[in-house]
């Protein structure tokens, strides 16, 4: 199989390279540059997507399948899927639950409203990107573009760096600000799984939209946090705190305690959609404990989240040391 992967250097970019690697599939990246490697034996062609003539390098190439992830302006995703629409039969676009439009219910499935975005806007918010290079590979693919509305994303290789704040907290031991209920459901895929179900169904042929994440639940957060309690040795305390306790003090749920939201948030349901069509279609979720271990090995590895290819940088996650002390102070013994 000939794969073409636009980008390929990021987090879900890299990984879709190295499964396709892993396959002894034909690969070729085609990006800037400017960001990363990639693994030996991958065709590297350089253009700016963004640029008048930036993707003459595409020209003349055949391939079986194509991988977009971009999250900038919907009118480079038109034009990549135009310049390609006689290369290659099936256009697999990364894009997200983000482009849902709200009100968003708890277990919303694919037939849910989007929000309007046109396929040749210029760059604006992340949902609205999303939901416009969705708009853009239909419009030009047709059903056969395939539509991966991804969840949170971990694993090895996450440039958000929500799993990996937890697990450098963890790491300096202490008292830690657990955000309860321990039980509380957890929904997220794995990047190497994202990359295996997008890349069967790819050259399957499938098109239209799926939620891939895993089930509601698949993990939760006490789960979470004692893997990485187990994973980096700490002498660390999971100290479980009620969430009205923590709303009430301002803590912003996501962010200022990644992966966490709590059950009656105002985006909950980013962690409760329907997923049974892309697990009908083959998706399976290996065990938390073990996204958790690979991300801390590879933790080690690197020593510091990458900065995200060749796009601007998000806003930082997790609490700073001295708030999260302060929090933990003002609780009862």
């Amino acid at each position: 199989m000939r794969l073409l992967m636009l980008g390929g250097t990021g987090f879900v970019g890299g990984a879709v390279v190295s499964e396709a690697v892993r396959r002894g599939w034909s690969v070729t990246v085609f990006n800037r540059g400017l960001h990363g490697n990639v693994p030996e034996g991958v065709h590297r062609l350089r253009g700016d997507r963004t640029a008048p003539d930036g993707l003459a390098a595409l020209a003349g190439g055949e391939w079986d399948l194509v991988v977009d992830t971009w999250d900038g302006a919907p009118r480079a995703v038109r034009d990549a899927a135009r310049a390609l629409s006689g290369a290659v039969p099936h256009y697999v676009y990364v894009s997200s639950g983000s482009v849902y439009a709200p009100p968003v219910g708890l277990g919303t499935a694919e037939d849910a409203p989007v929000f309007a975005a046109e396929a040749d806007a210029g760059d604006g918010d992340y949902p609205h990107n999303k939901a416009g290079g969705e708009r853009a590979a239909v419009e030009v693919f047709g059903d056969r573009a395939l539509l991966v509305r991804a969840g949170l994303i971990l694993g090895p290789g996450e440039d958000i760096g929500r799993l990996p704040w937890w697990l450098h907290r963890v790491a300096r031991g202490g008292e830690v600000l657990a955000p309860g209920p321990r039980d509380l459901p957890v929904q997220y895929v794995d990047a190497r799984d994202l990359a295996i179900w997008l890349l069967d169904r790819g050259i399957e042929g499938a098109g239209g939209a799926y939620n891939v994440v895993s089930r509601s639940g698949h993990t939760t957060m006490g789960e979470l946090l004692d893997a990485a309690v187990a994973v980096t040795g700490a002498d660390a305390t999971l100290r479980w705190t009620e969430p009205d306790g923590l709303l009430a003090a301002g803590v912003e749920p996501w962010n200022d305690l990644p992966i966490w939201i709590p059950l009656g948030h105002e985006y909950r349901w980013l962690q409760e959609r329907d997923v049974e069509r892309a697990h009908a279609a083959g998706l399976v979720c290996r065990p938390a404990a073990e996204t958790v271990a690979d991300t801390w090995r590879w933790l080690r590895e690197v020593g510091e989240v990458p900065a995200r290819a060749g796009r601007p940088a998000r806003a930082a996650v997790g609490l700073a040391p001295e708030r999260e002390a302060a929090l933990l102070a003002a609780l009862p013994a």
